[in-house]
């Protein structure tokens, strides 16, 4: 098996240098112990403004199993994009991303790692019953997230409880498949990215984590609700069923896109 972990990185300098050191340590583990085991942490850098490329080239230079790619175009989608085609060409047979603020340890990774065997994509959820969340989420955030849940659910009906974790991994059979069809790059990536799946008839199985919010988080919970509602509806129209009728709605929604972004 051979392992491609896609980490996407904006202005990481605080966090990446940790994560990387955590990742490669747990990872080298089973490259001693398995023979048939391999893997290659793949940083892709989007238009950051600090120091996260010189950081993770200096962790280069100490583990041959990190490599980086540095966009100039912004967002965490495209990011994950580029780095599945570039795992794609160079032959990992599994491929999946997470989050650079460790909230997602490398053992907690490594088991969807373990289960990918049986599916087609595997992907951690915050929200089952076996789940832990450290420390317990603010009531307003959990509530977003519900509410958020609840539209995915509703509009695609997806049977999964959390889509928005930070943490999947892939066959390369299924992201073949889907790889081209993939257009959102903004905070609707990860629901794209599963719908395109379950179009192509791929398994995907939804697994109970332990899950560590970070202490540095900056995300304004307002404007993020705001811009994932309504990139949720951008990408309900463009694949509804009744295309040519719903065509008449898509420079309304791309407007309020670019107002809100």
């Amino acid at each position: 098996m051979k392992l491609a972990v896609i980490i996407p990185a904006y202005n990481e300098e605080r966090r990446i240098e940790r994560t990387l050191r955590e990742y490669s340590g747990y990872l080298d583990n089973f490259v001693k112990k398995k023979n048939n085991f391999d893997y290659e942490i793949l940083v892709v850098i989007n238009n950051t403004k600090d120091r996260t490329e010189e950081i993770v080239r200096n962790c280069k230079k100490n583990n041959k199993k990190i490599s980086c790619l540095n966009l100039k175009e912004a967002g965490k989608g495209n990011a994950i994009i580029v780095g599945f085609k570039n795992a794609l060409e160079r032959g990992f047979n599994l491929i999946g991303f997470v989050d650079a603020d460790m909230s997602t340890k490398p053992e907690e990774y490594y088991k969807l790692v373990n289960y990918s065997k049986n599916y087609d994509g595997i992907m951690a959820s915050r929200y089952l019953g076996q789940s832990v969340v450290k420390p317990k989420q603010p009531v307003k955030r959990r509530v977003v997230s519900r509410i958020g849940n609840f539209i995915i659910r509703t509009l695609f009906f997806f049977p999964y409880r959390d889509t928005q974790c930070g943490a999947k991994v892939f066959k390369r059979e299924a992201l073949e498949k889907i790889i081209s069809l993939l257009g959102i790059t903004n905070w609707a990536f990860d629901v794209d990215l599963i719908y395109q799946l379950r179009k192509a008839k791929m398994r995907i199985k939804e697994l109970p984590t332990v899950w560590e919010d970070s202490p540095d988080s900056t995300l304004n919970i307002k404007k993020a609700s705001t811009q994932f509602f309504l990139a949720i509806i951008q990408l309900r129209i463009l694949n509804s069923p009744f295309g040519k009728i719903t065509k008449i709605f898509r420079p309304i929604v791309n407007g309020l896109w670019r107002k809100i972004k």
